[in-house]
């Protein structure tokens, strides 16, 4: 029906009012709605939005939420959190064909006979998963907390880090524990160009180069900070440094502008000339899409109740040990 709607636009123009960002804070109020919206969207949506976070911050306003209906602005996993957290409330997703190529690198199946060959240890699971997956986890991570949980865990206890390896590497220097990594990874945060992220260093000395933990280590070598993106935004507005160049999904770059106006902030290149450093799933969502889905309360997210149930531990206990 979505699609349907979207297609009509053309021809019914009054079926998307002019002001969106009226009539979507006039739907909110009706429908008592919040929206939540991850730093990775579009700027009109990061700024009609509730709340902008990352996925942690996501989760945690997910769960304390009074609203009756989620919007979120985000990817397919992030709304299931949302709907584990909240499975009597009607969460919606602007566009469900946002995904997560991370989330896709993990089958549920395939990962159901990985985990198999290591009965004994303790399955640690990147939120960046489906909902299945989560069910089959012990406890959830987001990168802001992923070291401070793996910390937590006793050191004679054996983990499995899923899906992200390049986070589970990450991890796994920080806190110099030995983890069975799952090879999964995240398309955008593999396209950057350590060779062209060199040149723009050398174009701009002055710039400090931050990066997320998913990107390749070749990236992270080159890093002054490494960090997720609520703690990249945090880090600019702290640092002293008048220009940074940014190795994660430019759509932060907004939120950095706006508390920080008088700094520069370059996108770090990608391997190609093309705008692959950008999460082709993200954009997907709208501000027409968003208030399409508000208006007809769909796309609706659902969840088996088995599943839901299962998947609410892990992420309880992440909430808990943060």
């Amino acid at each position: 029906m979505l699609t349907t709607l979207l297609t009509q636009k053309s021809n019914s123009d009054h079926l998307i009012p002019d002001d969106l960002f009226t009539a979507i804070n006039d739907l909110k109020r009706d429908l008592n709605a919040v929206v939540l919206a991850h730093y990775y969207q579009d700027p009109d949506i990061q700024d009609i939005a509730d709340y902008i976070g990352d996925s942690l911050g996501l989760s945690q306003q997910a769960a304390m939420t009074d609203a009756d209906v989620i919007v979120f602005a985000g990817v397919h996993f992030m709304a299931e959190t949302a709907k584990i957290l909240n499975p009597d409330k009607l969460v919606l997703l602007p566009d469900l064909n946002a995904g997560c190529s991370l989330a896709d690198s993990c089958p549920p199946q395939e990962f159901s006979k990985f985990k198999a060959k290591y009965p004994d240890h303790l399955v640690i699971s990147y939120i960046n998963c489906t909902a299945e997956i989560k069910a089959m986890s012990d406890i959830i991570c987001t990168s802001s907390n992923a070291v401070k949980i793996v910390n937590q865990i006793p050191l004679d206890q054996q983990i499995i880090f899923a899906p992200d390896r390049n986070l589970g590497r990450y991890v796994m220097e920080q806190t110099g524990r030995n983890l069975v990594l799952w090879q999964g990874s995240c398309i955008v945060h593999e396209t950057f160009s350590e060779r062209k992220i060199i040149q723009l260093k050398i174009e701009h000395p002055e710039a400090e180069i931050i990066a997320h933990p998913e990107c390749e280590p070749a990236i992270l070598r080159h890093a002054s900070y490494i960090g997720s993106t609520t703690a990249l935004l945090n880090y600019c507005q702290k640092s002293s440094s008048q220009a940074f160049i940014v190795a994660t999904e430019p759509g932060i770059i907004h939120q950095m502008q706006k508390e920080e106006p008088q700094k520069i902030f370059i996108p770090a290149p990608a391997i190609n000339n093309c705008a692959c450093n950008e999460c082709p799933h993200m954009r997907l969502n709208t501000l027409e899409k968003l208030y399409l889905a508000m208006k007809n309360k769909q796309p609706e997210i659902t969840l088996p109740e088995d599943i839901q149930q299962k998947a609410l531990r892990p992420i309880q206990k992440m909430l808990l040990m943060s």
